[in-house]
């Protein structure tokens, strides 16, 4: 493990904490403080960062900070990794692999945020791309202002606060609608199985082919390429990686009816965060059934059943059938921003040069849950 002191206390401030850096960072003093900061998700933690190293790509790179006062804070990073080397890319978290950022028990303050945002502009990295939790918006987004090497990228997560208990959510969070359809898709018959060693791995993936399907017809794309995309992004070993290593804490769900699989979801369970990261499903059915309200049901009552205080229900962004489907249960949007710190405003160029390409080919983006 290796061990900097760095003075970081860029714009105005004096803050110079120790950084400690390496693949060997001790994973009890991770879990120490995943487990005693309330506001951690299950994709910082340890075992999620194995699952996504394990797929191939990435190295660890976390980073463990010390500061002055004695609070500590940890980042969890990784790097892509190339067989003929190249300048080095950081991410908390790469895309498709949920939210990163601080781990901080006593809290994610602008100051702490600061220090680190100059700890990775110092990192020879070329690219630094950041992930928040989105609780923690407005710690970021007031440390970010007015630094030129960072690009603000605006996202929307919903989350659904779980206080008191899944009685309250049920009667003070859900619809009346919701409620009614969550009744109608039990009376027509539809089950839940829920598994958390990777049995139902197989299931969930068909039912994300047919998602994969869907949203390309949804971005006027051909399925074919839709398909490819989605693998590329999403491969089968990916979800057999993190059903082996998050254990209990990933727990797969499917929706049957007449012995048939119709909805899925992933969702990961940690002390005090539930986060639906994946769902899937056979679009016709699972709305006829009403099945993905159910599903829903089933991972909100567990997520209260295990004391988890928050549900996350993952990126919304402008999609309104997806606000809509969400907003529907209880949870609120929470607007945030992700985060790119650049040598050369290399994201700023991309993004415009694929806006482009989409307008050219009449591509329509399409939120995916």
């Amino acid at each position: 493990m290796h061990t900097t002191s760095r003075a970081v206390g860029g714009r105005g401030r004096t803050a110079t904490p120790r950084v400690l850096t390496g693949t060997a960072l001790p994973r009890e003093i991770w879990r120490e403080l995943l487990d005693s900061d309330s506001a951690a998700v299950p994709t910082q933690s340890p075992e999620w960062l194995e699952s996504l190293t394990a797929v191939g790509g990435y190295q660890d790179a976390s980073r463990l900070y010390e500061m002055p006062d004695g609070r500590r804070a940890l980042l969890p990073l990784v790097r892509r990794s190339y067989l003929r080397g190249g300048p080095a890319i950081l991410h908390s978290m790469p895309s498709s692999w949920g939210y990163g950022g601080l781990i901080a028990p006593d809290g994610v303050t602008a100051d702490l945020v600061g220090a680190v945002l100059d700890d990775l502009a110092a990192n020879p990295a070329l690219r630094v791309h950041i992930r928040p939790n989105p609780l923690h918006a407005a710690a970021w987004a007031d440390a970010a202002a007015g630094r030129p090497q960072v690009t603000a990228v605006a996202a929307r997560a919903h989350i659904l606060d779980l206080t008191g208990g899944f009685d309250a959510v049920w009667r003070d969070g859900f619809k009346a609608a919701t409620r009614t359809r969550v009744r109608r898709a039990e009376k027509d018959g539809v089950t839940i199985e829920t598994d958390s060693t990777g049995r139902l791995v197989p299931v969930f993936y068909r039912l994300l082919l047919c998602s994969f399907d869907r949203w390309a017809d949804q971005q006027h794309e051909p399925r074919w390429m839709g398909r490819l995309r989605g693998r590329n992004r999403d491969p089968l070993r990916k979800f057999e990686s993190i059903a082996a290593r998050m254990g209990g804490g990933c727990r797969i769900s499917v929706a049957w009816f007449r012995g048939d699989p119709v909805a899925a979801t992933l969702v990961l369970q940690g002390p005090s965060a539930a986060h639906y990261t994946r769902g899937a499903m056979d679009a016709t059915l699972a709305a006829k059934l009403n099945a993905n309200y159910l599903l829903q049901t089933a991972a909100i009552r567990e997520a209260c059943r295990s004391g988890c205080r928050t549900f996350h229900m993952g990126e919304s962004g402008r999609s309104s059938g997806l606000n809509q489907f969400k907003s529907r249960f209880g949870a609120r949007a929470h607007d945030y921003a992700e985060y790119w710190i650049e040598k050369v405003p290399v994201y700023r160029a991309d993004r415009a040069a694929r806006a482009a390409v989409k307008r050219l080919i009449g591509f329509r983006d399409a939120a995916q849950t």
